[in-house]
């Protein structure tokens, strides 16, 4: 195993943006930046031994400042969507940073994915841990929250995710990680020739603006059991017109729903897994959250020029995002999202690629 320090970049100020390189023996690479504690580049074999990197993402800073797509990046205080842009804890009402009006997506106009987070690289264990202090009021959230994202690349090829927070004052948290991935490689189209498993058996549907209404509805009989693996073109070409619930696109934009995932969060469980035939790659993504996020890239489009100069086309990646469930400061039954002093906020992923005969 082996650490590979650099600079990835520079800020508008001449800040240096450094990254590091942390690769394993069984072939699989991964880049880190410190911009936006972010995964920029993940090298996998597939079953003949030929690397992709299989990942979407930019060459350069700049395009990561002028992107909403948050390729690669750990996103906060709150990932994913708060209705109406406010909540309100012990009696007082909060008033978050409205950039997906009149919503709340992903932290904020100035979330954690723009910031240049501090690293610390630990090589003994081929991982690097990324810190940010965001400040009492940041984006309208409550209390200084200490926030850390660390990746550790083990000697086969898992990249182990751990985010943490603590806080002085009570308030709400869920970091979560937002890579998209096909597994034929970033350069590759679409992912409509993936199988993706999703180890749910509800949803929470959403209304007009992709907030989740408060209900949990089975995914039995409709385009959302994604139980068995079924081929993305056939899951997206199912979910047509149908409803579902809530709002889905038509078929058009595809996945962008919140799963109530099986089995407890004491622990890291299987919780989806995504195969890529022809060229025998597999995804499979374990946590201890209770809900994911899969979203389709249906808002992708052929202006997005990524790494390579490649165009990003809806449905080039897929984003699989475990989390707390979305709008959960305001929907009581939700798994809670409320950090108080004192405790601390621990969500973890682990992301295994591997490739089959």
């Amino acid at each position: 195993m082996s650490v590979t320090r650099f600079i990835f970049d520079h800020a508008a100020d001449g800040t240096p943006v450094e990254g590091v390189t942390l690769t394993s023996p069984a072939g699989v690479s991964a880049t880190l930046i410190a911009h936006g504690a972010r995964l920029v580049r993940l090298l996998a074999p597939d079953r003949a031994g030929t690397l992709s990197d299989v990942v979407l993402g930019f060459d350069r800073l700049s395009d990561y400042l002028e992107s909403s797509a948050y390729f690669g990046a750990t996103c906060g205080r709150y990932g994913n969507r708060i209705g109406g842009a406010a909540f309100t804890l012990d009696g007082v009402r909060h008033d978050l940073s409205v950039n997906e009006p009149p919503n709340h997506l992903h932290g904020g106009a100035d979330g954690f994915d723009r910031r240049l987070w501090a690293m610390a690289v630990e090589e003994a264990e081929n991982a690097v841990t990324f810190t940010l202090r965001s400040p009492d009021g940041d984006q309208g959230y409550p209390g200084e929250l200490l926030a850390q994202t660390c990746y550790r690349l083990t000697a086969d090829g898992t990249l182990d995710i751990r985010m943490t927070a603590t806080t002085d004052a009570p308030t709400m948290v869920n970091l979560v990680h937002h890579s998209y991935w096909n597994l034929a490689g970033h350069a590759a189209g679409d992912v409509r020739d993936h199988r993706l498993t999703v180890l749910g058996g509800a949803i929470t549907p959403v209304d007009d603006g992709l907030i989740p209404t408060g209900a949990r509805l089975s995914v039995d009989g409709t385009p959302f059991d994604l139980r068995d693996g079924p081929l993305l073109a056939d899951a997206l070409d199912a979910l047509g017109g149908t409803v579902g619930g809530g709002t889905v696109g038509g078929g058009t934009t595809g996945f962008d729903h919140n799963w109530c995932l099986d089995g407890g969060t004491e622990d890291v469980r299987l919780v989806a897994r995504l195969d890529h035939p022809p060229t025998g790659r597999r995804l499979e993504l374990l946590s201890d959250q209770p809900g994911l996020q899969v979203y389709t890239g249906g808002y992708l489009s052929a202006a997005i020029i990524g790494k390579n100069d490649q165009p990003y086309r809806p449905f080039a990646g897929i984003a699989l995002e475990t989390q707390r469930f979305p709008n959960s400061p305001n929907i009581g039954d939700f798994p809670s999202a409320r950090l108080e002093p004192g405790r601390r906020y621990e969500h973890r992923m682990e992301l295994r690629v591997t490739a089959g005969a």
